[in-house]
């Protein structure tokens, strides 16, 4: 007699899947993980002097230089008027307050590519590290003001300006603003370039673009009455530039209109970039 056994195959098929919806941010799991942003924040920091002859001299050249060629550029061949204020003064505050815009902009704006091989690796939350690139941008922008602190206290010795103590107050709270404003727009664009690389070629572009739509260069009071004041004024970046040299040179114009339309850009932008970054962090693995 002869038995058929017949063997039934049985397929198990796992499947790995996120236990949470893309639209839960966990922030709370964020501040849990404090330490590992502050090391993120010196890696950062130390990253960006590495293999450098000159190391971190370069946070006091650069700007420097840049205020020079400014001055000579747009002060003197072009004739821009810096509202009473040293031209070197002028462009040093100005630069260095847009330049922490930037900074949190241009570093995140390639997280995930930038960052890949370590999201790849272990798990922790990845929006740490578009937080810590905004803070190694406020320990640049600090160290950067220290130039502008002593270039003040001459000229207020002299009696040449006369700073708004009483608004120092505000610039932290216009570093959190225009610091989440960076990083919202940095990662929103990050989560843009996970999938169509050809997108980070024009952030280079368009930030040049933003600055020269921002008085930087010259001050709000020289913008031409008119629909073209108007649309300075919807750059959330406006109101925050004047009132930051309002506080720390004495010139600048109060927009409290303008300024509370940049808290609420910011807090939409946030919003919205950090469902995005969520979303995106789920699958960018399979694109990068």
């Amino acid at each position: 007699m002869v038995m058929n056994h017949e063997t039934e195959k049985q397929t198990n098929i796992t499947r790995i899947a996120a236990k949470r919806p893309w639209y839960d941010l966990r922030l709370r799991e964020v501040f849990q993980y404090r330490d590992l942003i502050v090391l993120f924040t010196k890696r950062s920091f130390q990253i960006s002097f590495k293999q450098t002859i000159l190391g971190p001299l370069w946070l006091f050249l650069n700007p420097l230089i840049t205020s020079v060629i400014y001055t000579v550029v747009f002060g003197h061949i072009a004739g821009i008027q810096t509202a009473g204020v040293p031209g070197i003064l002028f462009y040093l505050t100005s630069t260095g307050f847009w330049n922490f815009f930037a900074a949190c902009v241009f570093s995140n704006a390639s997280v995930f590519t930038s960052n890949a091989y370590l999201f790849g690796k272990v798990y922790f939350p990845r929006l740490a590290v578009p937080i810590s690139q905004v803070f190694a941008a406020v320990i640049r922008f600090l160290i950067q003001m220290s130039i502008v602190l002593v270039i003040l206290l001459y000229h207020c010795l002299k009696g040449n300006l006369h700073p708004h103590l009483a608004a120092w107050l505000l610039i932290p709270v216009m570093l959190l603003v225009l610091g989440i404003m960076g990083m919202s727009v940095g990662i929103l664009l990050s989560s843009m370039t996970t999938k169509y690389r050809d997108l980070s070629v024009l952030v280079g572009f368009g930030m040049n673009l933003w600055m020269f739509a921002t008085p930087v260069i010259y001050p709000y009071s020289q913008v031409p009455i008119g629909w073209i004041r108007t649309l300075a004024k919807l750059n959330p970046i406006t109101p925050m530039v004047e009132l930051f040299r309002y506080a720390i040179l004495g010139v600048g114009e109060i927009l409290p209109g303008a300024f509370l339309w940049s808290v609420v850009f910011t807090m939409i932008m946030a919003f919205i970039s950090l469902l995005i970054f969520n979303k995106v962090e789920r699958t960018f693995m399979d694109t990068v």
